[in-house]
């Protein structure tokens, strides 16, 4: 490999190998500010319907989960939708907890590192599919809700 064939770091600083060095994974934390940031840029109906809806983020599923939908590593779990979907729900059924939204951070980094997407559009992808639960919508529908983000 000659000089004018590596990439130019002054026009790429990430073009340099060594440049990725110091950067890291998201945190729990930062996880969660990209979650937020990805349910604000959904349709705002959208939104809307999801009054009460818990959105958490984890490392991954427990085993308790993993254990009850037959799924033998947790890597293979990317989010989780638990509760009453909105077409399920009556007023004379008892209280509930709250309905949950689980976004697993490892699964979902290890697919983003395996494919060509950006973390933000793969984020929002498992976030809709998981939502879209809640509404008891099919994956026509979350796809058609997906595209309208993009």
């Amino acid at each position: 490999m000659t000089d004018d064939t590596l990439p130019d770091p002054a026009a790429d600083p990430l073009a340099d190998p060594l440049a990725w060095r110091p950067l890291k994974a998201p945190s729990l934390a930062e996880f969660e500010v990209i979650a937020t940031e990805a349910f604000r840029k959904l349709p705002r109906h959208f939104r809307d319907r999801c009054d009460g809806v818990v959105v958490r983020v984890e490392d991954y599923a427990t085993d308790e989960v993993l254990d009850s939908m037959g799924i033998a590593s947790e890597l293979d779990l990317m989010g989780l939708f638990q509760g009453i979907g909105l077409p399920f729900q009556s007023e004379s059924a008892p209280v509930q907890m709250p309905n949950m939204v689980w976004l697993y951070r490892v699964p979902i980094l290890l697919y983003w590192a395996e494919h060509e997407e950006t973390l933000g559009s793969v984020v929002t992808h498992v976030l809709v599919h998981e939502i879209g639960h809640h509404f008891g919508l099919s994956d026509e529908d979350m796809e058609a809700l997906e595209a309208s983000v993009e």
